[in-house]
């Protein structure tokens, strides 16, 4: 499956790689040849960590003050996609979004907007997914088969030739649609739980010592209110896809995945 870039506010993309990996890990199995994985514990550093304790504890005059303390946790996850994208050379919709995500908290911040229009972006990120995965339904390749249908992990010339041989093909393109139907749910999911928690937490004005803290506790409150909300509708519809794939093709999910390399033997 491709690998999305971390950068943004957690519950925009970072969540995403969560929850992806959480669905591959269902399958207890490494593809062959693997493709260079993203690094899940720096992107958790950089995009949760570091920016939430530079928020909530050196945004203080005595320290980097309000308006440098949101510069300079913004620069950690817009520093990781930037590194994210050049390292692996592969720019897609989530990663590019993520990007965009932190630039507009910089830019709602020097304008000291309203608390509302963070909350509206919060809610507008994962929103504009949503509606990439329905839109993308009427093209040649729609995003649900990028996301949960990727030739690295599952022998997809297999399972096709054996849906062709027992005429299933047509019933599996249903499957295929309902499980990109219900990926698109979980992103408004998470949009509804975005602006319901930004909504919630943040009250004080941008450019305030006080709006930093509470734009910390948000980033760590996502995990538990939508973070995990969102990655159990992920992996259910991962898992229906998974099935439905066994039952019409007639394959163990064990036939239906590429074969994991051979280990090499280490001599003693």
């Amino acid at each position: 499956m491709q690998e999305t870039s971390g950068a943004g506010n957690p519950e925009n993309t970072v969540f995403f790689v969560f929850r992806r990996d959480c669905a591959l890990a269902l399958l207890d199995r490494m593809p062959a040849p693997a493709p260079k994985k993203e690094n899940l514990l720096l992107n958790l550093v950089c995009n949760i960590a570091l920016p939430t304790i530079v928020l909530t504890k050196l945004s203080e005059d005595k320290y980097l003050g309000a308006q440098w303390g949101i510069l300079v946790a913004l620069l950690f996850p817009l520093s990781y996609g930037v590194y994210d994208l050049v390292t692996r050379k592969k720019a897609n919709l989530f990663s590019i979004i993520g990007v965009v995500s932190v630039l507009l908290t910089g830019v709602l911040n020097q304008l000291k907007a309203d608390v509302f229009w963070f909350a509206v972006k919060e809610a507008a990120m994962p929103t504009l997914l949503g509606a990439a995965l329905l839109v993308s339904m009427k093209t040649k390749r729609p995003l649900v088969r990028e996301l949960l249908w990727n030739d690295a992990v599952i022998d997809t010339a297999k399972v096709e030739a054996a849906l062709d041989a027992r005429g299933h093909r047509g019933a599996f393109e249903t499957q295929m649609v309902r499980a990109n139907y219900g990926m698109a749910a979980s992103f408004l999911l998470s949009a509804g739980l975005n602006y319901g928690l930004a909504r919630y937490l943040l009250k004080d004005p941008p450019g305030t010592t006080a709006f930093n803290e509470q734009l910390g506790r948000m980033n760590l409150w996502s995990w538990p209110v939508i973070v995990l909300p969102t990655t159990v509708v992920t992996i259910w519809v991962f898992w229906k896809l998974m099935s439905s794939l066994t039952q019409l093709s007639g394959l163990t999910l064990e036939e239906a995945l590429h074969s994991p390399p051979p280990k090499k033997e280490t001599k003693s």
